[in-house]
């Protein structure tokens, strides 16, 4: 009994020595005030690679931060980007919605606020030659657009992001690899959107890679995302575990 609750002790401890490096980085836009967090391992992996995380519309969560704090313990400098601003936080849904849906529209200032992220990722100690972006839903659109723009990065993950472009944009050839890991059941995205997606991946000549999720639909990597695929959105334990280690198997080849 002793052995197991010093064992626990330890478990406990080395835990919070990870949770206790997150902190809340203030930065701003103008006259803009956001509000992420880094969180900084523990021990750093060679060459001190980082991850910034674009969280889902309703902005920075509990999916996000519990993201940072996990792929921290595994070494790796993380950074979970403030989109909207700390007094613009989405109160539900609906709100969530409109927001997201105007930097969808403005792609170029969701650029500007991920592109400030990242900056602050770098002024936290990452390798500014070493860095993958990742996010989910809304947070996934954010990273598909850091390929479009070739932003310095060695590689882009979106977890059940949209996939639309506005087809007025010129399509430039794509650096950064890219991974896309999408409800096979994902009612958001049509298969002719996903088509136009594969195809602008193609004309891009991006190294892309496209992994499906059987009987998954949108979110399905958030465990509030409840379980009735019938709503759009739902969580999927089998899916999420699955893209997960498709992402760290990816992290491994980039960085």
């Amino acid at each position: 009994m002793k052995t197991k609750l010093l064992l626990l002790a330890l478990i406990m401890q080395s835990t919070t020595s990870v949770f206790s490096q997150s902190k809340t980085v203030e930065y701003k836009d103008g006259n803009q005030v956001l509000s992420g967090i880094s969180v900084a391992p523990s021990k750093s992996l060679k060459n001190k690679p980082g991850i910034l995380i674009l969280p889902a519309w309703m902005g920075i969560d509990d999916h996000a931060k519990d993201s940072a704090n996990r792929l921290a313990a595994m070494g790796y400098t993380t950074f979970v980007a403030d989109i909207y601003g700390v007094d613009q936080r989405p109160k539900d849904y609906s709100e969530a919605g409109k927001k997201a849906g105007y930097f969808k529209k403005n792609i170029k200032e969701y650029q500007t606020r991920i592109q400030l992220a990242y900056d602050q990722l770098i002024k936290q100690g990452a390798n500014p030659d070493d860095i993958v972006v990742m996010g989910y839903c809304f947070g996934g659109t954010g990273a598909i657009e850091c390929a479009r723009t070739n932003m310095k990065v060695k590689g882009i993950v979106s977890f059940h992001g949209g996939l639309g472009r506005d087809e007025t944009r010129t399509i430039d050839a794509i650096t950064p690899k890219v991974l896309v890991l999408h409800g096979a059941d994902d009612p958001y995205e049509s298969k002719e959107e996903i088509e136009k997606f594969q195809t602008e991946m193609r004309t891009a000549k991006a190294d892309w890679q496209m992994v499906y999720y059987a009987n998954a639909v949108h979110s399905f990597t958030d465990k509030n995302a409840g379980n009735d695929n019938s709503k759009g959105a739902a969580y999927n334990e089998k899916a999420e575990k699955r893209s997960w280690e498709a992402m760290l198997t990816f992290l491994k080849e980039v960085l």
